[in-house]
């Protein structure tokens, strides 16, 4: 498979670099052309922006390239004559500059900062759609515009996050990043307490500027995580006065909301305030059937009812900057939030053995519940020295929580009596302290130096409880024995240091990080301690090739790290309910990978091509293994199985088959392999993967589109199990008002309800089939109101700008 792989990634970039040189141009040349590309939005300079040079004469290109890290660009060797310019990148409209001239005696002709523009998907004499590409591909990492996914408008970044490459999400909102739930999530740079996809179920769309997906991240950021790190950018007004949108959203069966997002700035100050409410359920049924294997005997359970999942959040936010001085930027700021999410089963069983063939037949009821409030406060401070990128940046961040977790299963006979009772707790606040300095030393236009260091402490208190309900007394009594308190710690420390250059039309960057990771976990009642103190070193290599005629290719290395944690790393029994138990594995270790990313990136007239390659490994995979504790009873634990290997690449389309129509057509096709040993026995599975997702948007009038998304995620493995293939179909009408001061979207979701989960789990002494088929269709009504719009856009267009109102949040 390796060898297979790194041949058609070799042909594929051979094929393309014998094919893009330009014409050679025979005067002499000893002219420079130089300047930067700024987004008109938020003035930020544009990184990998294809710049090409064309003669006026023959309408020939004559030289290009793209823009560096600082949106820098810089064409040698022009000769005299009149030429006229091209800027592409993906998801802005083309811009061109006409009327260059060259004469002998101007050797540096300065351009001088270029404005360019979002895509608003128009061609000539018709009239545009006034939107954003939704997903922009620069070459080291995707950004998603949140304010074009209006099939997500009323939802959460899983909802976004189903209509992007590389992440498939599960119909009960579980997210994979390149086929691992393995990732970091970060909230504007900062990492946070909450597990990646809580976070992302609880942060609603309307507060998230965009999504920046970056799937092989350099030694600067943190290396945990399996694929790398996925960035919510929130909502910050960059305009000068008051702005801001209120919304609300609703739907049946207990699905509404509300937001606020308020916003002012003067010349030094600059305020947001965040707030908003949320509540979503789901419901559904299910059916399992299980057998299971103990000393000969096989015993079987099959079930079926209703299962339902409701959920609410509360968070509030807000953050102040001041402009100290010209080269003195301090803000602070904070959020707290109060969540809940809850399960409701009610099932119906029925059991019996190879030895007792007749059937028992009873009812369960299930109650659910996990939650807590968690805050957090937060200060960065910048300086540069210079305007050439002479910089140093200092960030600390506190954040709390309060977990809360609560399982009641209680199983009934025919005349609804509790014959089995069993109640689970899990409680205790987390706490953790981050600090975080940043020092940038540009030594000339092409090279920089970078390094830094950073601190994570985590804290942690945690009590389980186990109960069992008591026929005579009718309570529920507590088992010390199976009753826990645990508390652990984990302190890590890491430097990293980063060297970038280049040479003639080859960029590259060196990375180095090490890491000291102290970690100690102590059962109170046993005074057992388990502890580790390691060193971890983690390089990173990035490389580009940028060609005459502004096409480029990247190839990336980087080393990351998965640390168990939680409950992988308890070695006691904790029931989370009447058929599940499971045990952590403090000797697991963690899991090491290599990953490896090769990339191509051109403009090809008025389309931009980009594609990636990569290719995974995965040291010391730990999974959850599941075997029989007892009967109907299924025991969870953690292991060490062996080795995964990944090696796939993504692709993507966009284009206008026909006036105010767009497609963006994402593809992603990987192949998976994991082989090892379960309990002493070896395995090997493989399977190919892929998943499409076909997006559509059409103009209907002038204030009106709709958005059509269609998706296939195909079928997967795991060492253990099999999760079949899903698809479904999004639809939205997004109707605006008044000048666009006003905007109704109306979102159908799993219209065809085949958004279904199908999954099997097998080992040598169990076998579970289990089939979820949720509620259909999601129908759900958004309006939405903005502040100060009309003034947002004189200020807009006064500098030059033509994009949404809010534009991202600190620069990552």
């Amino acid at each position: 498979m390796i060898p297979r792989f790194k041949q058609i990634v070799l042909i594929f970039l051979f094929l393309f670099a014998t094919n893009i040189y330009p014409e050679n141009n025979n005067k002499k040349n000893d002219h420079v052309i130089h300047g930067y590309i700024i987004d008109a939005e938020s003035k930020h300079p544009i990184s990998y922006a294809n710049v090409l040079l064309f003669s006026s004469e023959t309408k020939k290109q004559t030289s290009g390239i793209a823009t560096n890290d600082d949106g820098y660009f810089e064409l040698n060797g022009i000769g005299p004559g009149v030429y006229f310019m091209e800027i592409h990148f993906i998801g802005y409209k083309i811009k061109q500059v006409e009327d260059i001239e060259i004469t002998e005696e101007n050797d540096l002709f300065d351009m001088g900062e270029i404005i360019i523009q979002p895509d608003l998907l128009s061609t000539d004499n018709i009239e545009v759609l006034g939107q954003r590409s939704p997903i922009t591909y620069q070459i080291d990492k995707k950004i998603i515009n949140v304010d074009e996914q209006i099939t997500a408008t009323s939802g959460t970044a899983v909802e976004i996050l189903e209509n992007v490459p590389s992440v498939t999400v599960d119909i009960e909102g579980n997210v994979s990043l390149r086929g691992s739930s393995n990732f970091t999530v970060l909230i504007d740079g900062r990492p946070t307490i909450l597990e990646a996809n809580d976070i992302l179920q609880q942060i609603s769309a309307a507060s998230i500027d965009n999504i920046e997906i970056i799937t092989n991240p350099s030694a600067k950021f943190n290396p945990e995580g399996t694929t790398g790190i996925i960035n919510l950018v929130m909502k910050k007004n960059k305009q000068l006065g008051f702005h801001g949108l209120v919304e609300g959203n609703g739907g049946y069966r207990n699905r509404y909301g509300g937001q606020a997002i308020l916003n002012y700035k003067s010349g030094k100050y600059q305020l947001t305030m965040d707030a908003g409410y949320g509540q979503r359920a789901r419901y559904g049924d299910e059916r399992e059937e299980n057998i299971t294997t103990q000393e000969n005997v096989s015993s079987f359970r099959n079930s079926e009812g209703t299962s339902d999942r409701e959920g609410d959040r509360f968070r509030v936010r807000g953050e102040l900057g001041i402009q100290l001085s010209p080269a003195d930027f301090l803000s602070f700021g904070g959020n707290f939030q109060d969540r809940e999410r809850r399960r409701i089963a009610n099932i119906n069983f029925s059991e019996w053995t190879d030895l007792a063939p007749e059937k028992i037949n009873t009812a369960s009821n299930t109650f659910r519940s996990r939650g807590g409030d968690e805050y957090s406060v937060y200060a960065s401070y910048d300086h540069k020295f210079n305007e050439s990128g002479h910089l140093i940046r200092a960030e600390a961040q506190y954040e709390s929580g309060d977990s809360k977790e609560s399982t009641n299963t209680e199983l009934l006979d025919n005349n609804f009596a509790i014959v089995n009772g069993i109640k689970t707790t899990e409680d205790g606040p987390d706490e953790e302290f981050q600090a975080k300095l940043d020092y940038t030393l540009p030594l000339n236009k092409d090279t920089k130096f970078e390094a830094g260091y950073q601190n994570e402490l985590d804290l942690s208190d945690e009590l389980t409880g186990y109960s069992t309900y008591n026929p005579t007394s009718g309570r529920y009594e507590l088992h010390d024995e199976f009753s826990n308190h645990v508390k652990s710690q984990r302190n890590e420390h890491a430097l990293y240091s980063l060297f970038a250059s280049k040479i003639g039309q080859l960029g590259y960057q060196f990375g180095f990080r090490a890491e000291y990771t102290d970690r100690k976990i102590e059962l109170v009642e046993t005074t057992n301690t388990f502890t580790l103190n390691r060193w971890d070193y983690f390089p990173s290599i990035h490389s580009s090739y940028k060609f005459a005629n502004g096409h480029q290719v990247m190839a990336s290395y980087t080393r990351r790290i998965d640390r168990p944690r939680g409950w992988y790393l308890e070695p006691f029994e904790t029931w989370f309910d009447a058929f599940n138990v499971r045990v952590g594995n403090p000797d697991i270790i963690p899991e090491y990978i290599d990953s490896y990313e090769a990339g191509y990136q051109a403009a090809l007239g008025k389309t931009v091509l980009s594609t990636e390659f990569y290719y995974r490994i995965n040291h010391n995979k730990i999974e959850r293994l599941r075997s029989v504790y007892d009967e109907t009873v299924t025991l969870h634990t953690t292991e060490n199985v062996g080795t995964d290997y990944s090696s796939g690449t993504e692709l993507m389309v966009n284009f206008d088959p026909v006036k105010d129509w767009n497609v963006n057509l994402l593809g992603n096709l990987y192949n998976y392999r994991i082989e090892g040993a379960i309990f002493e026995e070896a395995f090997s599975r493989e399977s190919f993967n892929w998943n499409v997702r076909f997006n559509n948007r059409f103009k209907l009038w002038e204030s009106a589109q709709l958005q059509l998304n269609m998706n296939y995620n195909s079928a997967s493995v795991s060492s253990q199990s099999e999760r079949e293939g899903f698809f479904y179909t999004h639809l939205a009408l997004k109707q605006e008002f008044f000048n666009k001061t006003l905007s109704a979207t109306l979102q159908i979701r799993d219209m065809f309800g085949t958004a279904n989960y199908e999954h099997t789990s097998k080992g040598t002494d169990f076998y579970t089939y289990r089939l979820y088929e949720r509620e259909f269709p999601e129908i759900t009504l958004n309006v939405r109101y903005f502040i100060n719009r009309q003034q947002n856009k004189k200020d807009r267009n006064r500098g030059g700008g033509d994009g949404e109102d809010f534009n991202g949040g600190e620069e990552f």
